[in-house]
């Protein structure tokens, strides 16, 4: 190989030295930055502008490149998500530079682009509940603002697993007189916060990973109920409508909820849109509302119009 990684950092100088490359003439080519120079050691002499070594800095830099794309697909497979910020500060790069690599990563289906960062790509297993309480977090408080003004007080609601749920109770603690049945004990200790509100929680096992109650116990316990609303995040929505999730014992328990809510609305930031999980819901045309950060796809609007589901955008545009 024309170039071995040294992997340290060291003042050389007048350059900060990161991630370097030595080749056979231990001559050193720093890479942490958009400029890309070369020392010699004869005599300090700068010679990144020489026509004879153009080729092989811009072999470096494509090798840097493609090693530290490697790195950010093992951080965000060790952790579910990773941040731009947190990449850019790990990596001593831009942020732009992150989003481009982020770009790339997700043309080639290795990575899932989220609005602040990279996921896990994966119809069998979901991102984890601590990467994915940060995951969009903006566009949820946008879409449970939203929920929130069309709920009234003294009103009965389901309200389920998923940190946009959570994001709903949160937003609903301005209410009076709320009474809320819920198999989320994070829902629970969130509006547990106020008097006047009565909170019920499910029977059934709690999943540890996110504090979500579920199985037989949960769905008998929410069909001795009718309630105003029904409020339900899910993992995402396929091209054709269908609504998915990836744990079926959870999907069991929301299928109850819709079935018991005079007004069943679902709440999805727009990176759920055409995202994969292995188990079916429902389609969402069986939904009453959708409430969303962005307009979804067309197809999809035209399928919500033909089901009469009413939509809500968020007003604010998210970059």
């Amino acid at each position: 190989m024309p170039y071995q990684l040294c992997s340290f950092m060291n003042i050389i100088g007048d350059w900060l030295i990161i991630d370097l490359f030595v080749d056979h003439n231990r001559s050193i080519i720093w890479t942490g930055s958009k400029r890309l120079c070369r020392k010699t050691g004869q005599g300090g002499r700068d010679v990144s502008k020489n026509e004879n070594n153009a080729k092989g800095e811009g072999k470096a830099r494509g090798k840097s490149v493609l090693l530290r794309q490697q790195r950010i697909v093992e951080l965000v497979q060790s952790s579910g998500f990773a941040s731009i910020e947190s990449l850019a500060e790990k990596f001593l790069v831009t942020p732009q530079t992150i989003r481009r690599d982020i770009n790339e990563l997700t043309g080639e289906g290795r990575l899932r682009r989220y609005h602040g960062g990279a996921g896990l790509s994966s119809s069998v297993k979901n991102v984890a509940y601590t990467a994915r309480k940060v995951m969009c977090y903006h566009e949820k408080v946008l879409i449970a603002s939203m929920v929130a003004r069309h709920i009234p007080n003294d009103a009965s609601l389901f309200i389920n697993i998923g940190t946009t749920s959570e994001e709903v109770a949160r937003a609903l603690l301005n209410h009076n007189g709320l009474r809320v049945i819920t198999n989320n004990l994070n829902v629970a200790s969130i509006l547990c916060q106020r008097d006047d509100f009565e909170i019920i929680v499910t029977g059934g096992v709690v999943r540890s990973k996110d504090r979500g109650v579920i199985g037989e116990s949960a769905i008998d316990f929410v069909e001795q109920f009718k309630a105003d609303f029904g409020i339900l995040s899910m993992s995402g929505i396929d091209v054709d409508g269908t609504l998915l999730d990836f744990d079926y014992k959870e999907v069991r328990v929301d299928r109850a909820i819709i079935a018991n809510s005079k007004k069943a609305c679902l709440v999805a930031d727009h990176t759920k849109f055409r995202r994969d999980a292995m188990v079916r819901l429902c389609n969402a045309a069986d939904i009453d509302a959708l409430f969303t950060d962005r307009m979804p796809p067309v197809e999809f609007v035209k399928m919500l119009m033909a089901a009469n589901v009413s939509l809500h955008v968020a007003e604010e545009e998210i970059d």
